[in-house]
């Protein structure tokens, strides 16, 4: 997700922008030896931790797209980004490569980072609730779409993964969607599963289609 302009911007070293108090930070580190990314969540209990956000599991690990040094990203409501703040800061602050930051632009989301299990975090806190974050709408229509697909759809993506594309424009490319990634992804969203199938079909007997992506 891009960095935006911040309200604040909080580091388990230091604070930039608006001051906290030093005396709320903690030297303390937790360092976890590696393990799979689903232990890495049990593990952290964030799932529990922010319960109250609707926190939902999110990006290219569950899809199975992940590449070296893909995030575990998590989607939460908080209709009050400051109470969310406040759990994750509780909880999170003195893992390996915290940040917290509030974006200044849109809806003014609340963005997090950090450590643990050798796997790095991204929590990311919108005032929307989630089934109408773009985050999830992404993630959703991406999950169908390999559900309907026969591999390929797959394989071309994770090719376009592998050479450094984000994962909506890689999508966008082999399913041939121009103009902007995002939008043209969301715009599948309304479609059935009927019409996505169809959709990848004529792909897959296009000679410029997915099996050539």
């Amino acid at each position: 997700m891009p960095v935006a302009p911040c309200f604040f911007c909080a580091r388990s070293s230091k604070i930039s922008n608006r001051q906290i108090s030093p005396d709320v930070l903690l030297p303390r580190q937790h360092r976890h030896t590696f393990m799979d990314y689903q232990a890495a969540i049990i593990s952290s209990a964030v799932l529990d931790i922010l319960r109250a956000f609707d926190p939902r599991v999110v990006g290219t690990l569950p899809l199975g797209l992940a590449v070296p040094g893909s995030d575990v990203d998590i989607v939460c409501h908080a209709s009050e980004p400051t109470i969310l703040a406040e759990a994750i800061w509780a909880h999170y602050r003195s893992c390996d490569g915290f940040v917290l930051y509030q974006w200044r632009a849109l809806e003014r989301p609340l963005v997090a980072r950090f450590q643990w299990g050798g796997w790095p975090f991204e929590v990311f806190g919108d005032r929307r609730p989630v089934d109408q974050q773009r985050g999830w709408l992404h993630f959703e229509i991406e999950r169908r779409l390999l559900a309907l697909d026969d591999g390929r759809l797959r394989n071309a993506v994770a090719r376009q993964r592998s050479q450094g594309i984000k994962t909506e424009p890689a999508f966008a490319t082999v399913l041939g969607i121009s103009g902007d990634p995002y939008l043209g992804l969301l715009d599948l969203a309304g479609e059935s599963d009927a019409q996505l199938h169809l959709r990848l079909s004529h792909l897959m007997n296009s000679s410029h289609g997915i099996a050539t992506a």
